[in-house]
């Protein structure tokens, strides 16, 4: 609209370009908003296949339960070579794994911590997966205890 009000000092050629700025700045608008959109749907769905970090950690606590090599907990946990190095970093400075050398192979095991971790971990995951099957339309509510009351 505002393009269209100039457009009587100009020639016939410059309101054209204006008018095809216009329509092209507003379909830009129209497929960037759509993007928000898809991109803020994915991330609050919960039917996600995406791993937070604790899950990541419980699903490393548990392929290393009988001790194995860092290879196989790597290709079981669906990690990348970075990833699993940062993981195992973090994991053995909070005493949840622990690294033996065993024939030269370096084995990683869990310690009890990560079995009490373990277990707390999985205890979590069902007292919310119980809570999340009490919402309605699929909504996740929180229990009431930690709703703030005005």
């Amino acid at each position: 609209m505002i393009v269209l009000e100039y457009c009587y000092t100009w020639n016939i050629q410059t309101c054209e370009t204006c008018l095809k700025m216009s329509q092209g700045q507003l379909c830009y608008r129209e497929q960037f908003w759509k993007r928000v959109i898809e991109v803020n749907s994915w991330i609050t769905d919960p039917t996600s296949k995406r791993r937070d970090k604790l899950a990541i950690v419980a699903d490393i606590l548990e392929i290393a339960m009988d001790g194995t090599l860092k290879t196989q907990i790597m290709y079981k946990a669906n990690l990348s070579f970075v990833q699993l190095n940062e993981y195992l970093e973090y994991m053995q400075n909070n005493h949840l794994l622990n690294k033996l050398d065993i024939n030269n192979k370096e084995v990683y095991i869990t310690t009890e911590k990560g079995l009490d971790f373990l277990q707390k971990h999985s205890e979590l995951t069902q007292l919310l997966d119980k809570e999340s099957k009490n919402g309605k339309n699929g909504v996740k509510v929180p229990p009431q205890s930690l709703l703030k009351r005005i």
